[in-house]
């Protein structure tokens, strides 16, 4: 059972992920320092370009989209070495990398569904690779079911 202050940034990252508006995904992230929040982000196109996620291809789409843990890290504006990251679902290895390079020490993340694994685990392997090398902690963490999600791609 997760304790008061894990439950909440979870769900803060699962409030945050529900601003984007990509019809078929979304991916919230929280940082935090001592059980303050530091920043936000959720997956989605900068700021000042047309939000045309329904109108754009996939392939446009994912050229133009900036992932939640990226929109939270250059939002924050500050080191963020003393910070950790809670995340809707487990970083793609160019998440893996900008979370290694702004030194977050810890990500939290849901256990991804079977369905998520069976798509997107090779990825999933070389994040978790990747944090294991540089010293970021993973937390796996356990939740209980809540509505059903819109799971992303590893590219999106």
């Amino acid at each position: 059972m997760m304790t008061k202050w894990p439950t909440r940034f979870l769900q803060m990252a699962e409030l945050v992920a529900s601003w984007s508006k990509d019809p078929s995904t979304q991916v919230g992230a929280v940082i935090t320092e001592d059980n303050r929040i530091v920043s936000l982000g959720f997956n989605g196109y900068p700021h000042g370009i047309s939000d045309s996620a329904e109108t754009d291809n996939r392939e446009m789409k994912l050229l133009k989209t900036l992932h939640a843990e990226e929109n939270a890290i250059l939002y924050a504006k500050r080191d963020l070495s003393s910070c950790e990251i809670w995340v809707t679902h487990f970083p793609c290895p160019n998440c893996a990398a900008k979370i290694i390079q702004t030194g977050l020490s810890t990500v939290h993340s849901p256990q991804p569904s079977a369905d998520f694994l069976s798509r997107w685990g090779e990825k999933i392997k070389i994040s978790q690779d990747m944090f294991d090398q540089s010293g970021v902690k993973v937390d796996w963490m356990q939740v209980e079911p809540s509505t059903p999600s819109k799971e992303p791609s590893a590219d999106s």
